[in-house]
């Protein structure tokens, strides 16, 4: 019996309707403080892991994963991109010519990145295929000055599928009549949306036409390489240029979108902290409810002792109810959190749709949408912290509890 006493007075302990009301009102609202909290941190955890995941998949899979180039241009690069494509963890290869420029359209103006890509080759390194809103990829064909717009980019010429645009490049032709910018006409074929701030900078061609605009010849100015790690580029991406030797050099992706990952990981981890800080305190709440009800129920305590009641046995009353209001609280806001983070993403589209509200606008912020991915991972280390938490603050209550003397309480009884 003296056995399972802990068991059975410290779940009583928790259904037992006290004279004190504050009492009562204490342990709801550590059950309420330990419930947000688990739910708020598994649901920030979950959009943070969402924003990493379209960092990933998305724009990672449209900006090449390492670059191999040399900076006298490559000619016979076809041999180079078979050599490449059968070294480790490289799955595949495609040529490139990149120039910085600005389409102009009606007096309307808009700088963007034009990437003259083959078509054939351009699938093995990016995304794009994927994400055509109009016209295909495949009528970017040589000669016909064909060029593909990102649809926030066309958005902001004003420009659509069979509209013609003006590219202007910052580099001039000397001409005998004077010098003049270089500039080229070309026909809008295809429109693709990454939902990302791609989709304002970015523009796709033909390789062979963005060779003749930029005066190279059969050069193209590198390889762009997708690798099955994208977090070891910066390795391969070394040991890829050691092997060629000098004249070439590489970028991987850390040098134009790491800043961006590390500030997801950073702010990941410093909100996981601060939302720990909310489960603490709601956890440390439940000092002050043991407390008092160690108090009230001193009378209580003295008699078990009297009756051969051990102090580890008055000790475990006090942890078994603490860990009950904890364990309660932490159920509760589990499986509120996973309903969140599963829904949220539905729920915050509907409420745009419905109201014409866009929390995320796509020419302010880096994604146009709230993304959500639940890690069950997260859910078992908040679950673990928070526990952990609830046991820590049952301790010293419940030791006051066992080191209370019956003879002390029962002279006054």
């Amino acid at each position: 019996m003296l056995d399972r006493l802990p068991f059975m007075l410290g779940l009583r302990y928790v259904r037992a309707k006290r004279r004190n009301h504050f009492i009562s009102f204490i342990s709801l609202t550590s059950m309420l403080g330990l419930m947000l909290g688990v739910a708020v941190l598994i649901l920030v955890l979950s959009v943070m892991n969402g924003f990493d995941q379209e960092l990933r998949s998305r724009v990672l899979g449209m900006v090449p994963h390492t670059r191999i180039e040399q900076p006298s241009g490559m000619t016979d690069w076809k041999p180079l991109a078979e050599r490449l494509t059968k070294r480790e963890r490289v799955i595949g290869a495609a040529p490139y010519v990149q120039q910085q420029g600005m389409f102009s359209i009606g007096g309307r103006n808009q700088g963007a990145m034009v990437n003259g890509i083959d078509p054939a080759y351009e699938s093995k390194v990016s995304i794009i295929d994927d994400h055509m809103q109009e016209g295909r990829l495949s009528d970017l064909e040589p000669g016909e000055w064909n060029i593909v717009l990102g649809k926030l980019l066309a958005n902001q010429l004003g420009v659509g599928v069979g509209d013609r645009v003006t590219l202007l490049v910052p580099e001039a032709s000397i001409t005998p009549a004077g010098v003049f910018p270089r500039l080229k006409r070309f026909n809008v074929t295809g429109i693709f949306s990454v939902g990302a701030d791609l989709d304002a900078s970015l523009a796709y061609a033909n390789i062979q036409d963005m060779q003749t605009l930029a005066r190279l010849g059969d050069s193209v100015q590198g390889l762009r390489l997708e690798l099955d790690d994208l977090f070891a580029a910066s390795q391969v991406t070394r040991s890829i240029i050691d092997e060629l030797g000098p004249g070439y050099r590489g970028f991987d992706w850390t040098y134009t979108h790491g800043n961006l990952f590390q500030a997801i990981q950073m702010e990941k981890r410093m909100i996981g902290l601060l939302l720990t800080v909310i489960v603490a305190v709601a956890a440390f709440n439940i000092v002050s409810t043991l407390v008092m009800v160690v108090t009230d129920k001193q009378a209580d305590i003295a008699i078990l002792r009297t009756i051969g009641a051990t102090p580890s046995s008055i000790m475990g009353i006090f942890v078994v109810q603490g860990l009950t209001i904890g364990i309660i609280g932490i159920l509760i806001g589990v499986l509120s959190g996973v309903v969140l983070a599963l829904s949220v993403s539905d729920v915050i589209a509907w409420v745009e749709t419905t109201f014409g509200i866009h929390f995320l606008d796509a020419n302010v912020y880096f994604i146009n949408y709230l993304p959500s991915r639940l890690q069950w991972s997260d859910v078992g280390k908040i679950v673990a912290a928070a526990f952990g938490l609830t046991f820590l603050s049952t301790l010293y209550p419940a030791w006051r509890a066992s080191r209370i003397q019956p003879a002390d309480v029962l002279r006054y009884e």
